[in-house]
């Protein structure tokens, strides 16, 4: 394998998500057949983050893109997490492998054409098909829940307006919420622009108004019911319109850094399979990081009623699947048919993510 070769595979690979399109990766090309995936995590300022689970699941997702973009040259790809590193800066040595006998992977086409849709898709039912490669694309070793009905709709719907509330009115998730949005552009290198957040222009240029301090949005809250338009717009309005809300489960609970790895994998294949069957899919992750956070008595915020609220949530989210406290969540989303997205982020040119040039 020549560097072209490598590079090429790279320039593809980068295209896999990450929550609020942080990419907590950078690239070294070792030898000809060996590639470190510098990852990182932002478990120190970002509450999401939680103990790094979803940089962690980011990374499979990556590592997962980087095999299938190999697989088109005819190269397999073997990783391992090197030892000794740091759980917070985990380095992956991806070994890379000639085989001329190999097909390349049927997800191969999908990879930049996968996108979030955050607003309203149509509620067609999923099709037999659909449902079936949704369902078997996450692996043996996961479950995939469907929420399909009307009845189940509503449901996640208000467990999402709820779970809005916490996220909008807690402090501690402000400074997130403030900077992942790439204001007045319809693309963005390493944010989420804000044509495709979701909402109506009046509301975006109220949003950013707002965002700019934290005494806005608490006054706008109190005072002027300011939850209520992004509420409606960007959780409720969304979690009717599309064919079906879907949970990721681990058939076994998830304990080291590889097992939130592998999860990432297995969303990333349920991803591509969405697209390779002309459906959009938009991420529901928060529900499930506040199940973490309870699931752990882990306080969120400084603020009681913010922590009793997240317990109360994880308490709803349990009830709505049907399971105890235990069981453990690893992913959850929304799909469904549309048009294609006007907007979308985009990534950090391979130059900019490359550790030694």
């Amino acid at each position: 394998m020549n560097r072209d070769t490598l590079v090429q595979i790279l320039d593809l690979a980068r295209w896999a998500p990450s929550g609020d399109n942080t990419q907590p990766w950078r690239f070294e090309i070792v030898t000809d057949n060996h590639i470190a995936i510098h990852g990182y995590d932002t478990r120190d300022h970002v509450i999401y983050d939680f103990e790094g689970r979803p940089s962690q699941m980011a990374h499979g997702a990556l590592l997962e893109t980087l095999r299938i973009a190999a697989s088109g040259f005819q190269i397999s790809t073997e990783w391992q997490v090197r030892p000794r590193c740091a759980e917070n800066a985990p380095i992956y040595d991806v070994l890379l492998t000639p085989k001329p006998d190999l097909p390349a992977d049927p997800l191969l086409p999908y990879i930049e054409q996968r996108v979030v849709q955050r607003r309203p898709m149509r509620t067609t039912p999923l099709s037999y098909s659909q449902r079936e490669s949704l369902a078997n694309a996450a692996g043996p070793n996961y479950s995939v829940q469907f929420f399909e009905h009307s009845r189940d709709r509503l449901q996640v719907a208000s467990l999402l307006w709820d779970n809005a509330y916490i996220r909008l009115t807690c402090p501690e998730a402000f400074p997130v919420h403030r900077d992942i949005i790439e204001w007045g552009v319809r693309f963005s290198k390493d944010r989420l622009p804000e044509e495709a957040i979701g909402v109506d222009p009046l509301t975006a240029k109220l949003m950013k108004w707002v965002m700019a301090s934290w005494k806005r949005v608490e006054f706008f809250n109190h005072y002027l019911m300011g939850t209520i338009a992004p509420r409606i717009q960007l959780d409720f309005i969304p979690a009717m319109a599309c064919a079906a809300h879907l949970l990721l489960r681990p058939r076994r609970p998830p304990i080291t850094l590889e097992d939130y790895v592998e999860s990432g994998i297995a969303m990333q294949r349920i991803w591509l399979t969405a697209t390779a069957n002309a459906l959009y899919l938009q991420p529901e992750m928060t529900p499930v990081i506040f199940r973490w956070y309870a699931k752990a008595a882990r306080e969120i915020s400084a603020d009681s009623k913010i922590n009793d609220a997240v317990s109360l949530l994880a308490s709803r989210f349990d009830a709505l699947v049907g399971v105890s406290p235990v069981e453990p969540f690893a992913f959850f989303c929304r799909v469904g048919r549309s048009a294609k997205p006007w907007s979308r982020s985009l990534r950090k040119d391979l130059s900019q993510l490359m550790v030694n040039g």
